[in-house]
């Protein structure tokens, strides 16, 4: 199997202090047959030397820094414009993979050669293999199953190319709005190790709570009108309306941390929430309030 060239992408913007951990973990693993890419996003601390010193050693690891800075999704399309493996494997610079990760993803795609994503899953499905609808529907009425990161992915570039990579306009949702694109119209296998160490920590894009609150209740409306998306009508207004339940409640945990309410408004307006909704919402948090108070 280690006839397959895998594309791993690594993507960085200030990493210094993470990122020779994230390539030598690339570099130790038992599937030897990869291209590193690493393309750095202008960093301002040592990254990119530190990453040279990677490059000088092995063959295998190519550096590209970009010019402008382009933010997290656009450069881990610009990455991928560079692979030329069958399979392209997401490596964050601030995460690690273990030695048999490589392995472990290839050998499972190339069991199910219909499928196009293979995705960490974290719940108890039996199956390891889930045709388009099937997934979107035990994705929202059973498990979250699409709701994963580049990292815990693997996609089989040639679609990956031909979706034209992740759309960008959802900022830090660009992952989720990909996964279900994905996911709509073809198979998806689910890897059931724990394939990678993330690791938290507060220059993560995890915790730029302000750009969820600008998309994730846009993403989900726009993945809801994908060609095909099979579910009804019924079920994507429920949907709808437990993401903007959701929302409400993201939106006033930010304005308590933050006391920023005009910023969050704006956020609410560019993510597609208007008044209606958000008064939507902001009664099914009540009501759910309500229904705890009663129980104690």
């Amino acid at each position: 199997m280690d006839s397959i060239l895998v594309s791993v992408l690594m993507t960085s913007y200030n990493r210094e202090k993470f990122i020779a951990e994230a390539i030598e973990s690339v570099l130790g693993s038992t599937y030897t047959n990869f291209e590193l890419i690493i393309v750095d996003d202008g960093s301002m601390d040592d990254t990119v030397k530190i990453a040279r010193n990677y490059e000088r050693s092995d063959e295998r690891i190519k550096i590209y820094i970009n010019e402008t800075n382009l933010g997290d999704y656009a450069n881990r399309n610009r990455a991928a414009s560079f692979a030329k493996g069958k399979y392209l494997k997401y490596v964050d610079s601030d995460d690690k993979i273990y030695n048999w990760t490589l392995q472990y993803c290839v050998d499972m795609m190339e069991i199910y050669p219909d499928a196009v994503l293979g995705i960490r899953h974290y719940n108890n499905i039996k199956e390891d293999f889930l045709l388009p609808t099937a997934t979107i529907y035990k994705n929202y009425f059973e498990f979250d199953i699409l709701n994963v990161g580049p990292s815990g992915t693997i996609f089989k570039r040639d679609e990956f190319e031909k979706f034209g990579g992740y759309d960008a306009i959802y900022g830090p949702a660009s992952d989720l709005y990909f996964n279900l694109k994905m996911a709509n119209l073809y198979p998806v296998v689910l890897l059931k190790k724990e394939f990678f160490f993330y690791r938290t920590h507060e220059g993560q894009e995890l915790n730029n709570r302000y750009s969820y609150l600008q998309y994730n209740y846009r993403y989900l409306k726009d993945a809801f009108n994908l060609p095909g998306f099979p579910l009804n009508a019924e079920q994507k207004k429920y949907l709808l309306r437990r993401q903007r339940f959701w929302y409400v409640r993201d939106f006033m945990v930010y304005i308590k941390n933050t006391g920023k309410i005009g910023q969050a408004i704006k956020a609410a307006s560019h993510s597609g929430m208007n008044f209606i909704h958000f008064i939507s919402g902001l009664i099914e948090l009540l009501l759910i309030k309500l229904r705890i108070k009663g129980n104690y």
